[in-house]
């Protein structure tokens, strides 16, 4: 399915929009003063105009975050539940008019098929905060409509369909976001660049969560699992043909999607429509750890199954030897690793904890930057050791929107984030080790295993 707009060419730019008096008289908008560069604030040449793409659970943080940054004007709120994007509306709108001396505000639209949105030409980019099984169609859609992008993590549902999100984000020349937020917190940014730099030496061992994810009716499971649910009726107002999108049918369930919205993403446990425990914390995890690593832009060359003995939890070897140990909980780090003192109180879920020839450091969001010895943080000389607070992680893409530079978590970072997650659960899926190649992204002599690199898309849907 295609974009029927003029998806092709380049977009328009807010400046050129601005500018060109007939689209301007016919925008049905009332402009605040502030739009109008008033009292300081961003004159609207050099606004950049935004869509917001999925308000769930995720959702909602972005328009927040978006609606009170005066660098940008919300010009769109979709999605496929229309009480979500109806009130999506109302919230942008109730916001930008408690600055109008009228107080009134009419110039936020609602969509419920992104693809309108995307026909817009003053829109410049888009936030993508959809179920993970839209999140490189959208993403390619929008570069395809000469939309910059910023995309929820993990990016994509399969190894090939993360490269096909990069070829197209770079054959568009297009600036794409990862979400990995927690890598642009000062705090857990000075640390991670601290071992980037060689100060904990070299790197023998990295330890990361990945644990169970729960999955409705079936239990327990390392990966995402297909369970048939009850079929429900459809709650009115919500497209549902439109949410499963290219994955394969699925008749409704509250357990993929319902309203109020829950603390937590329910259809992550579903393979056609989640990514399990990648999307819940581990990509959080995949982009710090690779950074600091050195190696964001490419992945392991092993990943080491249990059965195998070698290790007693999934470890993932890179080309250096530095070893990924994915565990269940932080008592394994020395329980069974001995990685560790064995006093030590471990805690977080987002993030690593790395241990080199010159000590230890566990960087993890929401928690105090932990580690040994002690000399290690008068080299560090951290601002705070709380992991936790603002980042600059929009305001980076913003920026670099505007001077199209490639922004902190670019298209091939994000790609390469997800991708491990993907090698993870492949190992786990197959119950057996897997060698991989980074450079060539297959699994060298492997059938059983290169079949898990892409899925099948439900017509007549593409990428």
């Amino acid at each position: 399915m295609t974009i029927t707009a003029s998806s092709a060419s380049k977009s328009m730019t807010r400046r050129g929009f601005m500018g060109t008096t007939a689209s301007a008289v016919a925008l049905p908008w009332i402009i605040p003063s502030s739009a109008l560069g008033a009292a300081g604030a961003v004159a609207p040449s050099d606004r950049l105009t935004l869509g917001l793409i999925g308000r769930g659970c995720m959702g909602r943080g972005h328009l927040t975050r978006l609606a009170g940054d005066s660098d940008v004007q919300l010009l769109a709120v979709c999605d496929v539940d229309k009480s979500r994007r109806d009130e999506g509306k109302e919230v942008v709108e109730a916001n930008y008019a408690a600055s109008q001396p009228s107080g009134t505000y009419h110039g936020c639209a609602a969509y419920n098929d992104f693809r309108e949105l995307l026909a817009r030409q003053d829109i410049d980019g888009v936030v993508i905060a959809t179920p993970d099984h839209w999140h490189t169609p959208v993403s390619i859609y929008a570069a395809k409509a000469g939309k910059d992008v910023y995309c929820e993590k993990p990016v994509s549902m399969t190894i090939r369909e993360g490269r096909a999100l990069v070829e197209a984000v770079r054959a568009n020349k297009r600036v794409f976001q990862n979400g990995s937020q927690y890598r642009s917190m000062t705090t857990l940014h000075e640390a991670i660049n601290f071992i980037r730099a060689g100060n904990l030496g070299k790197i023998k061992s990295v330890f990361t969560l990945w644990g169970w994810t729960n999955v409705p009716t079936v239990g327990n499971s390392r990966v995402t699992l297909n369970p048939t649910l009850p079929d429900e009726p459809v709650p009115e107002g919500l497209d549902w043909n439109l949410w499963v999108g290219p994955a394969p049918v699925h008749s409704y369930s509250h357990h993929y999607h319902r309203n109020p919205i829950p603390g937590v993403v329910p259809w992550t446990f579903c393979r056609d429509f989640g990514n399990g425990v990648s999307t819940n914390y581990h990509s959080h995890s995949a982009d710090v750890i690779q950074y600091a690593l050195g190696v964001e832009e490419s992945g392991p060359v092993e990943i080491i199954h249990p059965s195998g003995k070698q290790f007693p939890t999934l470890t993932c070897r890179y080309a250096s030897g530095t070893l990924l140990h994915h565990i269940d909980g932080w008592k394994q780090v020395t329980e069974l690793y001995h990685a560790v003192p064995d006093e030590t109180q471990l805690d977080g879920m987002f993030g690593g904890l790395f241990v080199g020839e010159r000590g230890w450091l566990n960087v993890e969001y929401g928690h105090p930057i932990n580690g040994g010895p002690d000399s290690l943080f008068e080299e560090l000389k951290l601002k705070r050791r709380q992991a936790s607070g603002a980042n600059n992680h929009h305001a980076n893409w913003f920026e670099c929107m505007k001077t199209r530079k490639q922004p902190s978590s670019h298209e091939e970072i994000g790609h390469r984030g997800a991708s491990l997650g993907h090698l993870v659960a492949s190992s786990f899926r197959l119950e057996r080790s897997l060698k991989w190649n980074p450079v060539k992204e297959v699994f060298e002599g492997d059938e059983q295993a290169n079949a898990l690199l892409t899925q099948p898309i439900r017509e007549p849907w593409s990428l």
